[in-house]
């Protein structure tokens, strides 16, 4: 609840002037602009002058929209909140946030690049992609992660193992 509260505060309080529309949705935006330009689709990105989100053009064609939900801090806050509650040892579980944080940032970007190829080739496919596939990849990382820590480095896994 606290990590919720404070991201909310930075949503609230975030100057959308430097950095349209927060500066985390922003950077992200710029990543996957720059990702699909190295993977060979010519990209840009440009303020949504009619909502908080930033547009993706890919090769002349806007795809998508990237808003404040792209930028996976929701999705990080779901995993330390659990992470915390079944945490192990204090060095572990910092490394394990830490590493496990990077993971989700950078599958979602990773799932940002390719649901907008995805889209720039298959647009009439865009309701499955976006709200069924590319969800699972990234909530499915989330479970993978939630997975490799119970069994292997949080105290329950520990105790586990002591009675076996």
């Amino acid at each position: 609840m606290v990590l919720t509260i404070i991201y909310k505060l930075y949503l609230d309080y975030s100057d959308g002037t430097k950095y349209y529309p927060d500066y985390i949705t922003h950077v992200v935006a710029l990543q996957a602009e720059k990702a699909l330009n190295i993977v060979g689709y010519e990209s840009k990105i440009l303020p949504h002058l009619e909502e908080p989100s930033m547009k993706l053009i890919v090769r002349g064609k806007y795809i998508a929209r990237v808003i404040e939900g792209c930028n996976s801090i929701s999705v990080v806050i779901l995993f330390i909140s659990f992470i915390i509650s079944f945490s192990g040892k204090l060095k572990t579980t910092l490394y394990f946030l830490l590493a496990g944080s990077i993971i989700i940032y950078l599958f979602n970007l990773f799932r940002i690049v390719i649901l907008s190829i995805g889209l720039f080739h298959y647009p009439w496919r865009s309701e499955i992609l976006h709200t069924v596939i590319f969800p699972a990849i990234i909530y499915g990382i989330v479970f993978l992660l939630w997975m490799l820590w119970v069994n292997r480095f949080s105290n329950i896994g520990r105790k586990n193992e002591s009675r076996s």
